[in-house]
Order: structure tokens, then sequence, then C-alpha cells
């Protein structure tokens, strides 16, 4: 039987308890008590702040869109990184330090910054539209601002770090006598890739898309910034509530939302990657 950890021990871990709960459970009540006022001035409790939020046909659009938007990038940002990483483990260590700078190079900058250079490579007179143009594969430039194209092709970028970083420190335990022992044993480098490399990389593969998903349907700047307001997610819901029309129980009611939404998504996301760990060991 495990003996139960001292107090000397629980007392290491109570700066960042008293951090969680001051910094996130707290905030998360008062968002509770708040979205169960029915008035902009919180003196009339009742539900009807979430009647009004539920009762409108087009919340369920915006949740939905939110979440497919993070779903998008999630793929874009898999397909991208997850041969990125490949090739990573196939570089000489000098080449791999290298590449790890370029990775983690983006995140020494701030996300406004990454965002507001997008919309000079993705403007009409941007460098996207200037080369197919140049190419000749398109007659006049594409519209690639205030779209869901334009977004995805932004957050995939903004959001590459975040599933790189675990995925490559996944991929750099795994024994590299594996694929020879695969290959020696006659399967083929695809076969090898799907059936030994991606199963022992699963648990960084799902942190990064749990990283990415996350991050992309709470990127109030990017969205707001690339999507413009012709595209409404939850954070600009969010923002709108808030600040232009002052109705914070309509607001706390938007936040909550988006949390129970996202975290729903992660919850799955880790239950198949339990799974999935649990096959390959198993």
């Amino acid at each position: 039987m495990r003996p139960l950890l001292k107090f000397s021990e629980w007392q290491l871990a109570l700066p960042l308890g008293l951090a969680f709960v001051a910094l996130f459970l707290a905030p998360l009540m008062l968002l509770v008590g708040v979205s169960f006022f029915d008035d902009e001035k919180l003196t009339q409790p009742g539900v009807a702040s979430w009647a009004k939020y539920y009762g409108d046909p087009f919340t369920y659009k915006v949740i939905a869109d939110t979440l497919l938007l993070g779903v998008k990038t999630v793929c874009t940002t898999v397909l991208i990184g997850y041969p990125l990483a490949l090739v990573y483990l196939d570089l000489p260590a000098r080449w791999q330090r290298v590449l790890l700078f370029i990775i983690v190079m983006p995140l020494l900058l701030s996300v406004v910054v990454r965002t507001f250079a997008w919309i000079v490579v993705l403007g009409r007179e941007g460098l996207v539209n200037q080369l197919l143009l140049s190419l000749g594969v398109i007659s006049e430039p594409l519209r690639l601002l205030q779209t869901e194209l334009g977004l995805v092709i932004s957050l995939t970028q903004i959001e590459m770090p975040l599933m790189l970083l675990p995925l490559i420190s996944v991929m750099s335990r795994l024994d590299p006598n594996l694929r020879d022992a695969s290959a020696a044993l006659g399967a083929s480098r695809w076969r090898t890739l799907f059936t030994v490399i991606v199963p022992l990389s699963m648990p960084g593969l799902v942190a990064g898309c749990l990283l990415v998903f996350a991050s992309s349907t709470t990127a109030f700047i990017s969205q707001t910034v690339i999507g413009g307001v012709r595209l409404i997610y939850l954070p600009l819901v969010i923002w709108q509530q808030a600040l232009i029309v002052f109705h914070w129980p309509q607001a706390a009611v938007a936040s909550l939302s988006l949390v129970v939404s996202v975290l729903s998504v992660i919850a799955a996301l880790s239950w198949l990657g339990r799974r999935s760990t649990g096959y390959v060991h198993g």
C-alpha cells in the first residue's frame, strides 16, 4: 500500500494550489454566479440570461463554428507538423538544433505581431497573391482576409510550435533500432510508419492536438484581426457582450459555454489518446 504523503511534501504544492484557486477556480465561480442574473446591474437573480442565450438558434451555430475552427486548425497542423517531425528525426544533431530553434523562434514574438504579419502576407497586395499572380495561377487577387481559409492558414503557422514541441519531445525518445528491426522483418517504410512510429508517438500527438485545439478556439486576436466581424466565434461574442453591450450575465453565459465546449472536446481527445496508448502497450 502506498504511504501517504507527509505534510512537508504537500507544502511544496501549496503555492501552486493557491495560485490555481486564485487565478482559475475563483474567477470561474464568479462567472457562474454572474450568469444567474437577469439584468446588467446584477440586481435580479434568475435564469433569463441562460434561456435567452440558448433560446437563440444562432448560438448553436457560433458554438459549432468555434469548435470546427479548432478541428480544422488541428488537422492542418498535424498534416504539416508530423512530416516535419519525421524530418527532424532523420537530421544530424547539428541540424536538429537549427530546426528546433526555427520552431521555437515564433514563440519569442507576440501573437499580435505574428497575426498582423499575416495581414501583409494574405492581403490583396500581399505575398501570396503576388506569387500566384506572377506564376499565372490566378488572374486576379484572391480574397483571403476575413475568410475562414485565411484564418486557418494563419492559425496553422501561429499554433505550429504547440504541435511540434510535444511531438518532437516524444519522438526523440523513440529507440531508432525499432525502425531497423521493422525493416529487417520485411516491413515497408509506410508500414513501419503506421504500425510502429505513429502508435508510439501518439502521446505527443495527442498532447499537441489538445494544445492547438484549446489555443485556436480561444485565439481572440487572430479571429478578430484575420477573420474580422464577418466570422463570429465565441471569443468575439464574449467581448461584444462584456465591453460593447455591457451585459455581463450574457458574457458570463457565453464564457461558460466556451469553457464547457472546449473542455468537452479536450476530454474526448484525452480519452481517445489513453485508449490508443492502451492498445499499443496492451
